[in-house]
């Protein structure tokens, strides 16, 4: 453990509505590599999905700082005002209360402490990161990465469309996001992660020990509804750690805000001094071999 060295990670997240924030918060847990410096939750019942985290937390036996951060949109209306899995924390001992309206200001304080050093990966809407970026312009200049679950962009998998949620929860947070002047910004699309995938009974049969077992409980809230797991974010955190999970190309992304029924689609340019990296491809057995390596 010594001998690893470990990447200095802030997550912020909307856990408890779409079960793979849960799937990446479980790895990101478990790998020693990474040291979670904090969380923060996003959208709707923003405390429930606090407590989610603590949750995961204390099975990890971590004390991760936790801040529930903003239920509502810049300026439209909130799509996600309930975390359903929050249903099953019943079975799993979490913490209760947190420091509310602090987490924008934990991420601020967090990211000055240590300059050039942290990782900030979102896999929710990007309200948090908006403010963020808009209380304190310096910022996106202070972070090593920003690595984002976000948009579609090269549009090569049949059936997925021009809008993903995580962009379009707050197209406006997300387009002052896309704005700054990140280091380096990388984006794992829609287009990508719905390479990886995996079917009810096939989680029910590899999620039975460990960070994976109240998982498993909040995905069974997930079931009724869809019968499949689709690991969009865990995707997103493993290519923090292993280079050879996906490929990115440079280029622009711009976001759509003037249409009220594409707000949010997300436009990218190839372009080898744009300031984005996207995700083009994903070699889906490598992935999984590595998510579930730390689980054996």
């Amino acid at each position: 453990m010594e001998n690893i060295k470990r990447d200095k990670v802030l997550l912020d997240t909307d856990i408890g509505s779409d079960i793979d924030d849960a799937v990446c918060l479980a790895y990101l847990l478990a790998n020693p590599a990474c040291d979670l410096l904090g969380i923060t939750t996003v959208t709707g019942e923003a405390v429930k999905r606090a407590q989610m985290a603590s949750a995961l937390c204390k099975l990890a036996g971590v004390d991760v700082p936790i801040y529930p951060g903003s239920e509502v949109p810049l300026l439209v209306r909130q799509n996600q005002p309930f975390a359903p899995q929050a249903e099953a924390l019943g079975k799993w001992p979490h913490q209760g209360r947190f420091p509310e309206g602090q987490a924008v200001a934990f991420l601020r304080d967090t990211i000055r402490a240590n300059p050039g050093e942290v990782t900030l990966l979102t896999i929710g809407p990007l309200t948090n990161i908006g403010l963020l970026f808009r209380i304190d312009p310096e910022i996106p200049r202070l972070l090593k990465n920003l690595v984002m679950m976000c948009g579609v962009f090269t549009n090569r998998l049949a059936g997925v469309g021009p809008l993903e949620w995580n962009a379009m929860g707050d197209p406006h947070a997300t387009a002052i996001v896309y704005q700054s002047p990140v280091a380096v910004s990388r984006s794992i699309g829609l287009d990508v992660t719905c390479q990886v995938n995996m079917p009810a009974e096939k989680v029910r049969e590899k999620f039975q020990k460990g960070l994976l077992r109240p998982v498993l409980d909040f995905a069974e809230v997930w079931f009724r509804n869809l019968n499949t797991v689709t690991f969009h974010d865990p995707l997103a955190a493993t290519t923090l750690f292993d280079a050879q999970i996906c490929s990115f190309e440079r280029g622009t992304v711009e976001v759509e805000l003037l249409s009220h029924r594409t707000k949010g689609m997300t436009y990218w340019m190839p372009d080898e001094k744009g300031p984005h990296e996207v995700a083009i491809t994903v070699d889906s057995q490598k992935f999984f071999e590595h998510y579930f390596s730390f689980f054996e």
